[in-house]
């Protein structure tokens, strides 16, 4: 039996073509539609993805203009100030997942899914890079008994094409805010001013200058680990792999502090690193996230809740896809900026 495709609203930008670039590799006989504003564009990657349609997507309407036509889950990549797509999604109780609102954006969202909580799975995807940073940190605390700290850094290229809907998301994240949630000494605080910028060394050891960031990772791995420290932030600039003369990359660093499994002090350090940028790795998350949502990886369909994409992800499954996408993950030095 065929499925019901898989509406993916904005699906005609660099995300959505790894999306359905990842999912048709993984499922060809599952159908795509891909909505964009640019029709013609979005044709054009229906023809290339094969098994897809370009739609119009109207957020405006109660059907989002597609009428009774049948759909099994829907993914969004911007954010959705009318939460339309959420709305269709519930009532149609198919699962949902977006991928563009900030920790401070959600309310909408959340509200949505605590009137009608029995309709289906809703996942608050901004995680960074939808899973890479949340479900690497993960595996990572495992070697310890108590987390004491966690420090993420992102690092993205200039030269890293992220698309009209990720510059509008990272400009409005860096730029429109003035104050970044942040865990101290197990309170949630917010940097604001001078406590804005830090820096952090990349991958090859060179200090970035960066700003303070909060995707939801920040709540979610506080949440996951009891961390009572645990900060993000982000560097644009010249990824390590370009310093060394090779094409550019995207890195996600991530150090923690605490006690192992024999109490004994230990701190780690490691590089998250995808060769072709950042958005490989938000592409692979969101079609592990639908294939999961949907049963298609063999397991039985997610139920109705609110979700963040790591308690969806099994680990061992998705670093088997991390790797084959073209993933990689090293091992470094401490910085010691934890004392």
């Amino acid at each position: 039996m065929t499925p019901d495709p898989i509406l993916l609203v904005g699906g005609a930008g660099i995300v959505g073509r790894q999306t359905a670039k990842y999912l048709r590799h993984s499922y060809p006989e599952v159908p795509l539609l891909i909505g964009g504003r640019d029709l013609d564009k979005a044709q054009l990657m229906a023809r290339e993805i094969g098994h897809a349609e370009a739609v119009t997507v109207d957020l405006a309407a109660a059907d989002l203009g597609l009428g009774k036509r049948p759909i099994s889950a829907v993914a969004i990549y911007f954010t959705d100030t009318s939460t339309a797509a959420l709305a269709f999604a519930l009532a149609r109780k198919v699962p949902y997942l977006s991928i563009s609102p900030a920790l401070y954006e959600i309310g909408s969202e959340i509200a949505a899914y605590m009137h009608a909580p029995d309709a289906a799975p809703v996942v608050l995807g901004t995680e960074w890079l939808v899973g890479a940073t949340t479900i690497p940190t993960l595996e990572f605390a495992k070697a310890f008994s108590h987390v004491g700290s966690i420090r993420l850094g992102a690092l993205l290229d200039i030269q890293d094409e992220g698309g009209p809907a990720a510059f509008d998301d990272l400009e409005r994240q860096t730029q429109a805010i003035p104050a970044v949630q942040v865990r101290r000494n197990g309170a949630w605080i917010w940097r604001t001013g001078a406590d804005l910028k830090t820096t952090f060394l990349a991958a090859d050891g060179i200090e970035m200058e960066a700003s303070a960031l909060s995707p939801h990772d920040v709540v979610a791995l506080a949440t996951a680990t009891g961390a009572p420290n645990i900060e993000f932030n982000l560097a644009i600039g010249v990824s390590s792999s370009r310093r060394r003369g090779e094409p550019m990359s995207t890195e996600i660093l991530v150090e923690l502090t605490g006690r192992d499994h024999d109490d004994k002090s230990l701190r780690t350090r490691h590089a998250v690193i995808h060769p072709e940028g950042q958005m490989p790795l938000t592409g692979l998350g969101v079609a592990l996230v639908l294939e999961r949502l949907l049963g298609l990886d063999g397991g039985p369909a997610t139920p109705p809740g609110l979700y963040f994409p790591y308690q969806l992800l099994d680990s061992r499954h998705y670093f088997d896809r991390f790797r084959q996408a073209g993933g990689k993950i090293s091992t470094l030095a401490p910085t010691g900026v934890f004392k």
